[in-house]
């Protein structure tokens, strides 16, 4: 890789490792679809709006499993928000 590319793939990098950073822990119990997709990787708005139709449906969610009952969660989209997905108020 001559220097030129190196340097642009650097900067690349540092560009997007703070948005990143910035994904954080979000109830899906409790969450509008603004939170939902600005806070899950992977997760736009349009499934984030479906996260929050079957929430309003079906009642909340018991575990970050439970979400593959919406249509485009998979378990990648889990594997990749493992520790951002909370169900904390299905306890309650």
């Amino acid at each position: 890789m001559n220097r030129s590319k190196r340097i642009l793939l650097s900067i690349t990098c540092a560009c997007l490792f703070p948005l990143a950073a910035f994904a954080g822990p979000v109830d899906v119990n409790t969450a509008n679809a603004e939170t939902i997709s600005a806070e899950l990787k992977g997760v736009g708005m349009s499934k984030a709006q479906a996260i929050v139709e079957y929430r309003k449906a079906h009642g909340p969610f018991k575990s970050p499993e439970d979400l593959m009952q919406v249509k485009g969660i998979g378990v990648r989209t889990l594997e990749i928000n493992a520790r951002n997905i909370l169900t904390k108020t299905a306890a309650k």
